[in-house]
């Protein structure tokens, strides 16, 4: 297959685990906090971050090895493949032995950290606890699949990992409403499906390459001067790791400092939602980073700069989309859905979808930094932690959640948004960054216009949104207002917005009638 056949594959199979994946999201966190409580949800979503802070030990191993897959992949170098996986072996078998270690140290103060929870300790225990098996799964076993993901068939991956897990999930709904202990029952289906899913992944990776089933975790002194390219990507990594936990993963730490885990909770409400559209953009864009390692292993830089703007059209167009109607409509769904005691004040909101849609744009920049292999600006993510943390403390002190998030918006802006670009176009493409900011000045200009008349226009249209039904229509008006409108006009100003489309139009199966 090209690499546009085979990425719309993934795309199509990653969409529909997408939408299985969001209802049963949004159904489980309902019952979980009718059933079992908002506390013991903040409580969850608090160990998960925790044991993030643990998962920094992997150091970006599994981006290292997939940018050393490439190559090899595309010349079939089975000895290499399978050497560059045995490496990634028994690096995380290290890894795995450090995180436990971490968890350990960890747990024992867990009296200190969680002294203002209502919940007996053991919930924190058991909570943190499953989680860390699940996660210790991936070091032992499930790293394989970094050579789906690699070669551009991560659709099999939906099929034996994420298919077991939508069970689990359906599972866990039925526990907690039918039966007594819910979270126990929640916990232990955690366990039994997380280890189901481990073993069909594992099969699936076996069957799909035959040869990678007697790889093991040996590897010798040679090996690893021969690879030690990996290990110097590693090194860069993980800095960047630090910062990217530091993003996603503090905030809530720090809500629970300032507050409690009931705000916890109503953050993570609105978090599920940001999750769900960041999970339809993977999902549209699926492979997308294989494609671009691939491309630039090719080595024709015309082609890959004009790739790289009709990726950038595409995806500002959808990002700017799920930006303006999450704005729109995000008060009457979470309003329908837990309750306007659950709702967040708009200035917040506001903050939220502007990380979002930074978090949704940076992808853009950094998959064909990916694909240069340039790790070496280790400065960037250690000056975003820094001014992320330290911000979102002072900002969180004065404007309490609202303060906590613009740290982060800012830390965002001034790395994501103004340094990566820089990096990649100077030293990555090599072409003027002026350029760049040309194309982000036009779209932006696009943007602001349509989200300016939309705005007017549908003040008439759309309905006070008191159940379902009028919700969905609203949501139906404004997304196809809002899409239909941005795109066509960029269709008009912007040559990469009608290049992509003719790509698309090229890609569906339509039959010519012979004459």
């Amino acid at each position: 297959m090209s690499r546009t056949t085979q990425g719309l594959k993934n795309s199509k199979v990653a969409l529909l685990f997408y939408v299985l994946e969001m209802v049963l999201g949004f159904v489980s966190r309902t019952v979980f906090i009718r059933y079992i409580g908002a506390d013991v949800l903040g409580l969850n979503t608090t160990a998960n971050n925790l044991l993030q802070f643990l998962n920094l030990a992997e150091l970006g191993i599994g981006t290292a090895v997939a940018f050393s897959l490439y190559k090899p992949l595309a010349a079939d170098d089975r000895q290499s493949i399978s050497e560059i996986i045995s490496i990634q072996g028994w690096l995380y078998r290290r890894i795995a032995f450090i995180v436990g270690v971490g968890a350990l140290v960890l747990m024992a103060f867990f009296p200190i950290f969680f002294k203002k929870m209502e919940l007996p300790l053991w919930y924190a225990y058991a909570s943190f606890g499953v989680l860390l098996y699940t996660a210790l799964l991936t070091y032992f076993f499930n790293y394989k699949q970094v050579i789906l993901t690699a070669s551009q068939q991560e659709y099999k991956i939906a099929y034996s990992y994420k298919s077991v897990m939508l069970l689990r999930n359906v599972a866990q709904i039925l526990a907690m409403i039918f039966l007594p202990y819910g979270y126990v029952w929640w916990l232990v289906l955690q366990v039994v499906f997380g280890t189901l899913a481990t073993i069909s992944l594992h099969r699936m990776v076996n069957r799909t390459f035959p040869y990678l089933a007697s790889v093991g975790t040996k590897v010798d002194k040679a090996m690893r001067k021969k690879y030690a390219e990996i290990i110097t990507k590693i090194k860069q990594l993980f800095f960047h790791k630090v910062s990217g936990y530091v993003l996603s993963q503090t905030s809530p730490l720090i809500i629970y400092a300032y507050a409690n885990l009931t705000l916890v909770a109503i953050y993570g409400n609105y978090m599920l939602i940001v999750l769900g559209i960041t999970m339809l953009m993977q999902s549209v864009f699926n492979g997308v980073a294989a494609g671009v390692g691939d491309l630039i292993a090719r080595g024709d830089r015309d082609r890959t700069y004009a790739v790289f703007k009709e990726i950038f059209t595409s995806r500002f167009l959808i990002a700017t989309t799920f930006c303006y109607c999450l704005y729109i409509l995000a008060d009457q769904f979470v309003n329908l859905w837990v309750g306007q005691e659950y709702l967040l004040p708009t200035s917040t909101l506001i903050v939220i979808i502007a990380i979002m849609y930074m978090q949704l744009m940076r992808t853009v920049v950094e998959n064909f930094i990916q694909g240069y292999g340039m790790f070496a600006d280790i400065w960037a993510p250690i000056t975003e932690a820094i001014i992320n943390v330290s911000l979102s403390i002072l900002l969180g002190y004065f404007y309490g959640i609202t303060g906590i998030l613009s740290g982060v918006l800012i830390s965002l802006v001034l790395i994501v948004c103004i340094w990566k670009p820089i990096y990649l176009f100077r030293w990555g493409m090599k072409v003027a960054l002026f350029a760049y900011i040309k194309l982000y000045a036009k779209h932006v200009a696009v943007f602001v216009i349509v989200a300016y008349l939309t705005t007017v226009g549908l003040r008439e249209v759309l309905f006070e949104a008191d159940n379902f039904v009028k919700f969905a229509v609203n949501a139906v008006v404004t997304v196809a207002s809002f899409v239909i409108f941005e795109g066509c006009l960029l269709w008009l100003v912007a040559p990469e917005m009608r290049a992509f489309t003719r790509r698309m139009i090229a890609l569906l199966p339509i039959k010519k009638i012979k004459r």
